[in-house]
Order: C-alpha cells, then sequence, then structure tokens
C-alpha cells in the first residue's frame, strides 16, 4: 500500500472542494514512503477496523451525524485521571529538561508566516479538576474546558508527549524563519480552556495552526490521523472561510508525516485515508485560521506507544509535521 498526496506527486494548483481525501494505491507508491511501510509492516499494521476506544478501553457510540468520527481524539477525550508523579519513566527528560534559547530574528523561506502549535491538554490539567471541567461555548455548544489526555499503559500522559513534540516542532519551523507560538508551554498550571487555544491562534492571525495530540483508543487501533474541520456555521462558530486550506494543511502534513516516520494510517478511523472530518471540536469550530489536529498515534497500543515514547521518533514525527507546515506556507 502507499499514501499519496501533495507532496508525492508534482505540486497541483489549489483546488476550492472542501475535502480532498488522500488516495491509497500501491502504483503511486514513492521509494521513502515504501520504505517506511515496510518498516512499520514488520512490526505490526493494521488490524480490523472499528470505532474508537476512550482510555481503558472503554468503547465509544458512533457519531450521530455524518462526517464526524467517533475517534477519541483532540478536544473530546475524557479525562484518563492518570497523575504524571505515577510514572515510572519520563521518556522526554532528557529532550525536555530545560527551555530552549530565545529564537535568533527570524530569516529564511518562512520569514513573516506565523504558527500557532497547540500542545493538546497539560500535565498539571489531573490536578484542577473543577477548572478543566466547567463548561465553555465552543460555538455550537458547551463543553468542558479541557481534559487530562489520555496515557501510554505504563502511565505516560498525553499532555508530555504533545508538548515534547511542540518543542521539536517549534525549533524546526523557526530555523525556516516562522515565528511560532504555542498555546502552553508548560507555563500555566492548567488548561487553556479549548475556546481560548483556539482564541490564541486567531488573535495571532496565524496562517496555520496546528493541535498535537496522541489517542486513546483500543488496543490493536494503530496509526496516525489528521482532523480536519468540517463546514460549521451555527452560533459563534463559522468554519466555512477555513474549510478548503484546512484541508490542504492536513493532507499535506499527513503525506509528509507518512514519509518522515513510517507510519501508517489509521486503521481504525479515515478508510485509511489519515484524513477524518469533524464538526464537534472547539478547537476547530472556533478557529478562523487554517487549522487541523493530528492524533499521531494510539498510546494505549503497545506497539504505537512503543513509538510515542521513543526520543528518535517523536522528532521524525515534529520533522513530518514541519514539512507538511512549510509545504503548505510555502505552496
Amino acid at each position: 500500500m502507499s499514501y499519496t498526496g501533495p507532496d508525492f506527486e508534482p505540486p497541483q494548483p489549489r483546488r476550492s472542494p472542501l475535502r480532498r481525501p488522500l488516495t491509497v494505491a500501491i502504483a503511486a507508491l514513492v521509494p521513502g514512503a515504501l520504505l517506511g511501510w515496510g518498516v512499520y509492516a514488520a512490526v505490526g499494521g493494521p488490524d480490523d477496523d472499528g470505532g474508537a476506544d476512550r482510555a481503558g478501553g472503554a468503547r465509544t457510540p458512533a457519531a450521530s451525524s455524518p462526517g464526524v468520527s467517533a475517534s477519541a481524539g483532540a478536544d473530546a477525550k475524557a479525562p484518563t485521571g492518570t497523575s504524571p508523579s505515577a510514572t515510572p519513566r519520563d521518556p522526554t527528560a532528557s529532550a525536555s529538561a530545560s527551555k530552549p534559547a530565545p529564537a535568533a530574528p527570524a530569516k529564511g523561506p518562512l520569514k513573516g508566516k506565523v504558527v500557532v502549535i497547540d500542545p493538546g491538554h497539560n500535565p498539571g490539567n489531573f490536578q484542577h479538576p473543577s477548572d478543566i471541567n466547567r463548561k465553555v461555548n465552543v460555538g455550537t455548544h458547551w463543553k468542558e474546558c479541557d481534559t487530562t489526555g489520555t496515557a501510554t499503559e505504563a502511565g505516560w500522559p498525553e499532555a508530555k508527549f504533545t508538548l515534547d513534540v511542540a518543542h521539536r516542532l517549534r525549533t524546526l519551523l523557526e530555523a525556516q524563519g516562522a515565528t511560532v507560538k504555542l498555546t502552553q508551554d508548560g507555563d500555566r498550571p492548567f488548561g487553556p480552556c479549548v475556546d481560548e487555544r483556539a482564541r490564541i491562534g486567531n488573535e495571532a492571525k496565524a496562517d496555520a495552526a496546528v493541535s498535537i495530540h496522541a489517542d486513546g483508543s483500543g488496543a490493536g487501533n494503530r496509526g496516525f490521523h489528521v482532523i480536519l474541520p468540517g463546514s460549521v456555521h451555527d452560533g459563534e462558530a463559522d468554519t466555512r472561510a477555513i474549510v478548503a486550506p484546512s484541508a490542504e494543511l492536513g493532507e499535506r502534513i499527513a503525506g509528509n508525516f507518512v514519509r518522515a516516520t513510517g507510519s501508517a494510517p489509521s486503521n481504525y478511523v479515515g478508510g485509511g485515508t489519515g484524513l477524518v472530518t469533524r464538526t464537534d471540536l472547539g478547537g476547530l469550530n472556533l478557529s478562523t485560521v487554517p487549522k487541523v489536529f493530528i492524533e499521531c498515534g494510539n498510546m494505549r497500543d503497545d506497539k504505537d506507544a512503543s513509538l510515542l515514547t521513543s526520543n528518535d521518533w517523536r522528532q521524525k514525527a515534529a520533522q513530518g509535521m514541519s514539512e507538511g507546515i512549510v509545504s503548505f506556507l510555502r505552496g
């Protein structure tokens, strides 16, 4: 199988359809993707399709509206209650022990471009249940401010994974000349809430925004998927202007993520395309700038967890995201 997208073919003029799913075709396979897929298959490829699970293996109901995945991702995750203090080992300890030095004046192909990186959840969320459980308006409905996210079976929390990858991604993008802003940098006790996460990107007038997550589905569900905003025009939510550019951003990130990491698209959502459209996530519904979520893998599956806890793999994940963002911003 292969994964095709904008960065596996000659550049095409931007098209206006609301969603252009990626295709899977052996004939379009490129050497880099073939090697990555071979490595992935060797350690255990896709199994049977199935609905996404919450952390701990509890099955979630299927989405009731068309185009909305049942994925247990992003700002829809239920808290796991896992305390970082119970974690036997922190895979990011050596990579994230010190804060990065201030960035040099911007120069490079992305000079003048603004990217907002949204590391999902917050390591301190579990200590503030009343704060993160309060409801906020996400345009179409009210939902919890935030959640604790999921964790590996060994207890390593998603919030530490997302912050580590965000730091790596920031370094790569700043090296290209981009101005990079994080929605949180381990510098606040909890949150921010999902509506504030969207507002940070909007107020920064970001040219692209990416929310980083890892899923909490059932064991055997493997692979990554990129969540795109569906068309929403209800209450304070109006995504109509960002649907098309967000789809392009998501496609480019997905294609480069395959190439950089060797990981396959999700075997449980997205129909093998690695792309899922949702209309229930406040972080997307309230965005006025091109934005996507990426679920980098499933923390509750042992094979995916072994990747997510690898320093080398996380660097490749950041590289794939960076290349996709650069491709999108340069056109």
